[in-house]
């Protein structure tokens, strides 16, 4: 997976994925948990406003997952409740 070499090398990255467990099986350092396949970051059932909101809150919680120290494969999980 090109998320553990990046991480190898000296650079932070995070993964979001929907099949984290497949992500923790191979070893990515820091994975966010998701919305869905097809729509990893975002619903497009939602109305605009409240898909941006939680666009944003996936995007959030990766950055923070690229600033916190891990020693094996973490997850992350942003809120992904955001209120209609």
């Amino acid at each position: 997976m090109i998320t553990k070499e990046i991480d190898r090398a000296g650079l932070p990255v995070a993964i979001i994925s929907a099949m984290y467990p497949i992500a923790e099986q191979v070893g990515a350092s820091r994975i966010v948990k998701a919305v869905s396949i097809p729509h990893p970051c975002g619903d497009p059932n939602l109305p605009s406003e409240a898909d941006a909101r939680l666009r944003r809150e996936i995007v959030e919680t990766a950055l923070k997952a690229i600033h916190a120290e891990v020693k094996q494969p973490t997850l992350f999980y942003p809120n992904i409740s955001v209120s209609v």
